[in-house]
């Protein structure tokens, strides 16, 4: 089978743009593989799970104000841990508790520092 000797510099030309495009496109054109669309997908989803449920915490973390103090004075790595034994975060599926009742945690306490 007889090749063109045009046809050389054409399929290395096709070839090289290919490359070139694919290499402009996951650098700086946004492009990502399924798995890392995946994960992002997945983080995205529990930002706006935590998001949709911080405000119910805060809701009942309103209705019982004798137990702020008690928010405020534990560490600030524990506050999660009193904000789940305090009950605030009972409707929330248990993969997300504990970053619910941390988000929970601050606007409360910042909540209280700014009143």
């Amino acid at each position: 089978m007889n090749i063109p000797t045009w046809a050389k510099p054409v399929a290395l030309g096709a070839a090289g743009g290919a490359v070139a495009t694919m290499v402009v496109g996951f650098a700086f054109g946004g492009w990502v593989t399924a798995g890392t669309a995946s994960t992002m997908q997945a983080n995205s989803a529990e930002a706006a799970i935590v998001q949709a449920f911080t405000p119910v915490c805060v809701a009942k973390a309103e209705q019982q104000p004798d137990k702020h103090a008690g928010l405020k004075d534990s560490s600030r790595w524990q506050r999660d841990t009193y904000v789940i034994e305090a009950g605030w975060v009972d409707n929330v599926k248990e993969a997300y508790k504990q970053q619910v009742a941390s988000a929970c945690a601050k606007v409360v306490v910042d909540g209280m520092e700014t009143s």
